[in-house]
């Protein structure tokens, strides 16, 4: 489906607007307060893009901290809500709230301060933590210029150590936060999205982040994806009937050694799990066959994309 940043925004804040004043002995209030927020932060949202000064701002202890909890800055924070422009976490003590306070203002580019009225709950104390340098277009989005340049030096400094090339279609969540669509998000919109993709691409095309790893299919359609699926699954299941003592096995289809294992879920010929692999992680999907209704689920495959299609 099209993402509709308005649509996928406006579900964002009526979540996040729910989630900080259900609990609130005066709603109304609480209400006013978030709409102020959200005014000042952006939409809400559900995960920043690695490139986000909330997430590369503050000294990280490990190259994994990829998560605002996982950084020393932000402990104390309970019952968090992410907009665009930074955060509200509201916990209950007070002493917790100053220190979070303390250490974000600390933070060269960032900036905390508490609430005087509550939210989440009529106990807690909220502090709102801003990302000073994020300045947002008139639709939303972080202005393009600043998301590009901050992209493209996170981009650089992860590319010292890498082993291996992502693709697009596997890191775009990383790259466009989320909710997101093809290219978009409520971070940054078409053309910014656009730019950082090419970026990327050129990256990998350079070779300098080592060889390119492809796992998602996601640039199929979802008709695609369900087809390869059905293939290599419903081949695998007339291949396990004809020798349904074995679970783990061998064929060959369109010129590819498939590997199938296969087990009984529940031990009751109700429902078999079914993995099919093609090479090391080169194609790969799950799924369960159904005996009695003679039928078969899937979940969506993951591999390479030239292989893959050989199964459409």
């Amino acid at each position: 489906m099209e993402f509709r940043a308005p649509i996928a925004a406006a579900q964002a804040n009526a979540t996040a607007l729910e989630y900080l004043t259900k609990s609130l002995s005066d709603r109304v209030r609480g209400e006013h307060l978030v709409n102020g927020l959200i005014d000042q932060l952006g939409n809400a949202i559900g995960m920043y893009p690695d490139w986000h000064p909330i997430l590369t701002a503050p000294k990280k202890e490990r190259a994994t901290d990829t998560s605002f909890f996982d950084i020393s800055a932000y402990k104390g924070c309970d019952h968090t809500v992410e907009f665009v422009r930074g955060f509200v976490t509201c916990p209950y003590s007070e002493e917790d709230a100053d220190k979070l306070v303390i250490a974000v203002n600390e933070v060269p580019g960032l900036s905390a301060h508490r609430l005087e009225e509550p939210l989440y709950a009529d106990s807690a104390v909220p502090v709102v933590v801003v990302a000073t340098e994020v300045e947002l277009e008139a639709d939303g989005t972080i202005r393009s210029r600043d998301a590009l340049a901050w992209f493209i030096h996170q981009s650089a400094r992860e590319a010292r150590n890498a082993q291996v090339a992502e693709t697009w279609w596997n890191i775009r969540s990383s790259i466009l936060g989320s909710p997101h669509g093809a290219r978009s998000s409520l971070f940054v919109n078409q053309h910014v999205g656009t730019h950082m993709r090419k970026i990327l691409e050129a990256m990998n095309d350079s070779g300098m982040l080592g060889p390119i790893k492809e796992s998602s299919l996601a640039m199929l359609s979802q008709k695609k994806r369900d087809k390869i699926a059905e293939t290599l699954l419903s081949t695998a299941v007339k291949n396990w009937k004809s020798q349904s003592d074995v679970f783990e096995f061998e064929f060959e289809l369109r010129d590819e050694i498939c590997r199938i294992k296969m087990r009984d879920t529940w031990d009751d010929n109700f429902e078999i799990s079914i993995r099919v692999e093609i090479g090391k992680f080169d194609l790969y999907v799950s799924g369960f066959y159904y005996p009695e209704t003679d039928k078969i689920t899937h979940m969506d495959p993951c591999g390479k994309r030239a292989l893959a299609e050989k199964f459409l």
